[in-house]
């Protein structure tokens, strides 16, 4: 046999990477609800407020349909991860790669009070993420936000110690990337020795007063350094109707946060939502001196749920941005119990002059859609080749449709207000005077993250030129 030929069969073979990712985000998500048993009571509510809201709203099924989301909507989590040291991102990166995931956008969540700064790893084609639409969201501590040199030396020093990828999946990112995949018996090893890296222990790496110097620098830093690796700190689905699973919480007594972060309420829902319930205090052992150990407390891990609206262009971004700074401003920060309902109130208010309708939010160029061609376009004259230029005119006169492009991505305001609500008050109230640095992140990381604008206009033309394509054909 030619070795091209060999080299053909070996490729056929393998598993494609969204086989992948289903696997390691199933057999994480049954991880992570034995876990944390409430996660489990989470997947429930959701689950049955989104068979309502279709079943009440035949216009909803009919766009998530149309955009392919109505059967992955009950496979959608997002997970987040904190790691420690570049060796760990740039690992990490390699790893995600051998599931089809990719580094999208660049966050800095140091202005907000939390030491990180983040990327979210995802698929980056439509037909792959309706396949398999799960995410990680994933941060790198800052070491020199820590202001304390001699807590920097030894936080440095204890994270190079530590390896959190077992010796057999490094094997295996080998292998993927010197062979081109996995086959199914190496995939599923894969996916078995993956989810070791993200799971709970309950035993600290460093003794209780080490852990109480992190933690009084920063809650988060804490979670970090103090143990053998980055468990998963939360799995959230997808909602539908994210004020229904903010009430119904209450009822079924599991605490949820104060606040809807976000938006406000729309009849067009933009960007992304997110609530949770309160992190868990789970029991930790702490190192003391060798000879004993001390039981003490952990926060970490909490349920989170989001909803998921049309993606902005940088144009709807920014004036998102305006009327979130605008409304936080006059309320003096970020909304806490005390001031929820003032806060909710005034940013109904504000977000009135944001459009409201899916026709103007295209019409004003502020966020991004999925283009179709309807039955009429049989009937379009052929004398002429239509381009870019006509596509609004094709919209008008009903040849072209369109449908909202959902959101895949994350804000920064909301992850660290989700962050401050779960783990304590004072980390809330922190600044970090850092500045951004992207290009230290992505030196770290191996490779450019992929620019969300660019992806989300990248998508929209593409679907913009398959329709003109059906139409010249």
């Amino acid at each position: 046999m030619s070795s091209k030929n060999k080299l053909k069969y070996t490729t056929e073979e393998f598993v494609s990477p969204e086989y992948i990712r289903n696997r390691f985000s199933k057999i994480m998500s049954d991880m992570y609800k034995k876990e944390v048993p409430l996660y489990g009571e989470l997947l429930d509510l959701v689950h049955g407020i989104n068979e309502n809201v279709l079943s009440e709203s035949k216009e909803i099924e009919e766009q998530l349909a149309h955009t392919g989301e109505l059967t992955r909507l009950n496979m959608e989590r997002h997970g987040a991860i904190r790691l420690g040291k570049p060796y760990e991102l740039f690992t990490m990166r390699r790893l995600f790669k051998v599931m089809g995931m990719y580094s999208v956008g660049y966050y800095d969540l140091a202005p907000a009070g939390v030491p990180v700064h983040s990327t979210a790893f995802r698929a980056i084609e439509s037909t792959a993420l309706n396949q398999a639409p799960f995410r990680v969201f994933t941060s790198l501590l800052r070491i020199d936000l820590i202001d304390n040199a001699q807590l920097r030396n030894n936080v440095e020093t204890i994270l190079e110690k530590r390896q959190i990828f077992t010796e057999k999946v490094l094997q295996l990112i080998d292998k993927s990337e010197k062979e081109g995949g996995l086959n199914k018996e190496d995939a599923e090893t894969f996916v078995l020795e993956a989810l070791e890296t993200f799971r709970w222990h309950d035993t600290a790496t460093v003794d209780y007063e080490m852990y109480e110097a992190l933690l009084h620098q920063h809650r988060l830093i804490a979670d970090v350094v103090a143990f053998k690796g980055p468990h998963i700190n939360h799995l959230t689905p997808r909602t539908l109707d994210i004020d229904k699973v903010q009430v119904s919480m209450e009822a079924r007594n599991i605490p949820p946060k104060d606040n809807i972060e976000g938006p406000p309420a729309r009849k067009c829902p933009i960007l992304l939502r997110q609530t949770s319930f309160k992190a868990l205090t789970e029991k930790v052992t702490f190192k003391n001196n060798v000879e004993k150990e001390e039981i003490g407390e952990h926060k970490a891990r909490f349920g989170e749920i989001e909803q998921r609206g049309a993606a902005l262009t940088q144009k709807g971004l920014d004036l998102y941005h305006e009327l979130l700074n605008k409304t936080r401003k006059a309320i003096g920060g970020s909304p806490t119990a005390e001031n929820a309902s003032e806060y909710n109130k005034l940013l109904a208010e504000n977000f009135k002059v944001f459009p409201d309708n899916y026709e103007e939010l295209h019409s004003e160029e502020l966020a991004y859609f999925h283009y179709f061609t309807t039955d009429k376009a049989a009937t379009l004259p052929k004398d002429k080749v239509y381009t870019k230029i006509d596509v609004n005119q094709l919209l008008e006169d009903g040849y072209l449709s369109i449908e909202p492009m959902v959101y895949e991505d994350f804000l920064p305001v909301s992850a660290a207000g989700i962050f401050a609500s779960n783990l304590g008050t004072d980390d809330a109230k922190r600044e970090y005077q850092g500045t951004s640095n992207q290009n230290l992140f992505e030196k770290d990381l191996g490779e450019p993250v992929y620019t969300l604008t660019k992806w989300y206009e990248d998508m929209q033309d593409e679907s913009i030129q398959n329709c003109l394509a059906e139409i010249n054909a």
